[in-house]
């Protein structure tokens, strides 16, 4: 091991600020499915104001770093790339604040984390990626795990199922947008990315909500505050706080925020919607986090 990767935590500076960056940004996106719970207008329209509204500091923070944003767009196929992204974002938040509406904020949260996983196997099946063992134990064993949080296999018949079902599709639909957002890392700089992407996001997330929701607006300020914390905390908060640490800290640091976000997403639903934590959800969300760790490291 070299002498840079066996540097602590505790004697680099900037890892310190680095890790309370990461763990604050996990947090933050961990507390996004109550502002989704708690929204006044419906899935849709609230994944429309998370992007639309996350805009603002996203756009603010590209002005102050200026020339510093790294290259720009030259040709129609460098629009095309920054914009696939946001489209299929846009599919992944209708999906998953879908779930969120239809099952527990838990289960929405963590059987999204599957996304991980959804990436190896679309890069197994279509870029010829190599799969390894512990992959597939992993894989396995996270199977294993939702049938535990579901209560084992007789349960599956209850209502929440098909909620379930939905956050496991907004898994599918984040797998590609961070293999998107990967064939973009080499050639344009983050603030970019995350720019463009949130902006088609909206642009695209927006005739779902114009056409499902029959109200899109937040009627007090109550629904905005819900709105605007969806966007500003979880969604741009989060996000560059995440970004931010993943420059000074190792790779492996980044499963601190898979382990962080269903952890307090089942912990504020718990406390601000009375949503109970049975030792089956207990047993079978660590199941499904340990699954998903093996995967990775797979």
């Amino acid at each position: 091991m070299s002498q840079a990767a066996s540097a602590t935590v505790e004697t680099v500076p900037s890892n310190r600020l680095a890790l309370a960056a990461l763990i604050l940004g996990g947090a933050a996106i961990g507390g996004s499915p109550i502002f989704v719970r708690l929204s006044e207008v419906g899935p849709m329209a609230t994944a429309f104001w998370r992007v639309a509204l996350a805009l603002i500091p996203l756009f603010i923070f590209s002005l102050i770093k200026g020339k510093d944003a790294g290259s720009k767009p030259e040709k129609l196929s460098d629009y095309a790339l920054l914009v696939l992204p946001g489209v299929i974002l846009a599919m992944d938040l209708a999906a998953w604040h879908l779930s969120i509406t239809m099952t527990s904020v838990g289960n929405a949260t963590l059987l999204a984390n599957l996304a991980p996983v959804f990436v190896t196997v679309i890069g197994f099946l279509f870029f010829q990626a190599a799969v390894t063992r512990l992959f597939v134990l992993g894989l396995a064993l996270a199977l294993a795990g939702v049938i535990i949080l579901k209560g084992g296999p007789s349960a599956f018949g209850n209502g929440a199922l098909l909620g379930d079902g939905i956050a496991i599709v907004a898994a599918l639909f984040y797998a590609g947008y961070i293999l998107a957002i990967g064939r973009l890392r080499s050639r344009f700089d983050t603030i970019r990315i995350m720019l463009w992407s949130t902006a088609s996001a909206a642009v695209f997330v927006f005739p779902l909500a114009f056409a499902f929701e029959d109200q899109i607006w937040p009627a007090t300020v109550y629904g905005w505050a819900m709105v605007f914390g969806l966007a500003f905390v979880s969604h741009a908060g989060g996000q560059m706080a995440i970004t931010y640490a993943l420059a000074y800290l190792p790779a492996a640091f980044s499963s601190l925020t898979l382990l962080l976000q269903p952890v307090v997403a089942a912990i504020l639903a718990w406390i601000l919607l009375n949503e109970a934590i049975g030792p089956m959800q207990a047993i079978g969300g660590a199941v499904v986090l340990a699954g998903i760790m093996i995967a990775r490291r797979g």
